[in-house]
């Protein structure tokens, strides 16, 4: 089981993880692969085998204004390759979440063809490291628009109609508000898309009642059984907030914490029942330095699952 976290790095000072130069600025690719190897030099000296690219690795690449940044995959050729063995050497499984604007059922001309851009160069990006189908661009259903059915059916519809190469690197996420673990069944089985749980988006929108377990175990079986799935684990912020008056506020549940409880990390494992091995996606906002953190706890109070990590 390896654990992952996703984009910037904490732990050590000076690692970006991609060009954030403003468009006058002339960014590129070929600035953010070099950020990256160094990334995965650091995630190796740490012994972490799992990390989420930033979205914005190819910098204006969908802009639908900024035609001058379209065509930055197709020049960095020779730096994909490397950095792609480069990780492929270090076993560490990289992927991308794509942002929220990356809308497929969106009614909008403009944002569906802003998101098809994207995925694509996402697809290429991953394509010229030349990783397996373990390297994933993950994906949420989108937008509910007053309309559940049509809303799922609009998702299927514009993924059926992307490039078939594009669509063998998407998964799909249920949310924490809109589409649970059965919407993303119901496209799974339209599109063999494969699917990701995310543990605290289960708790916060569950509207059937479906157990944990079994709501894991249904995303598990959507991956081949040659793949190994991936899933999301966060523990909620529970500190104070304070409005810009000053006054004290119970903070949302759907805000991750710094660093995960280490707790709920042992007891959601320790309560699943045999089932085929995944990879942990940490999503906490500490990233780097709480999955180092949660490694140490787990050394310290669940060797058994310590002993499970790779």
């Amino acid at each position: 089981m390896k654990l992952g976290f996703a984009v910037k790095i904490l732990g050590r000072a000076g690692l970006r993880s991609h060009d954030t130069r403003r468009w006058q600025n002339h960014p590129h690719l070929s600035v953010s692969l070099a950020y990256l190897r160094d990334i995965l030099l650091y995630l190796d000296t740490q012994g972490i085998r799992m990390y989420r690219m930033a979205a914005d690795l190819a910098p204006y690449v969908s802009h639908p204004d900024l035609p001058q940044f379209h065509r930055q995959v197709e020049a960095c050729t020779r730096e994909l390759d490397a950095v792609g063995e480069l990780a492929r050497r270090l076993d560490i499984r990289l992927s991308f979440h794509a942002p929220a604007y990356a809308l497929l059922n969106t009614p909008d001309p403009q944002r569906l063809a802003t998101t098809q851009r994207l995925l694509s160069a996402l697809t290429d990006i991953l394509d010229g490291m030349h990783l397996g189908p373990d390297a994933v661009i993950v994906l949420h259903l989108g937008g509910h628009y007053h309309d559940h059915h049509r809303a799922r059916t609009e998702f299927v519809r514009a993924f059926l109609s992307l490039p078939p190469r594009v669509q063998a690197r998407l998964v799909l996420e249920h949310d924490d508000r809109s589409f649970d673990v059965l919407d993303a069944w119901w496209v799974h089985q339209r599109t063999g898309l494969r699917l990701i749980f995310d543990a605290l988006h289960h708790r916060l929108h569950n509207p059937h009642g479906l157990s944990t377990v079994d709501a894991l175990r249904l995303c598990l079986a959507s991956w081949p059984p040659d793949q190994t799935p991936k899933i999301h684990f966060a523990t909620p912020a529970t500190e104070m907030v304070r409005d810009r008056r000053g006054q004290p506020h119970p903070p949302r549940l759907n805000r991750h914490s710094h660093y995960v409880n280490p707790f709920a990390f042992i007891d959601f494992l320790r309560a699943l029942p045999p089932m085929r091995d995944f990879d942990i996606m940490l999503e906490a906002k500490a990233r780097d330095l709480a999955l180092l953190q949660l490694r140490a706890h787990l050394d310290l109070f669940a060797p058994e699952l310590a002993a499970r990590l790779i």
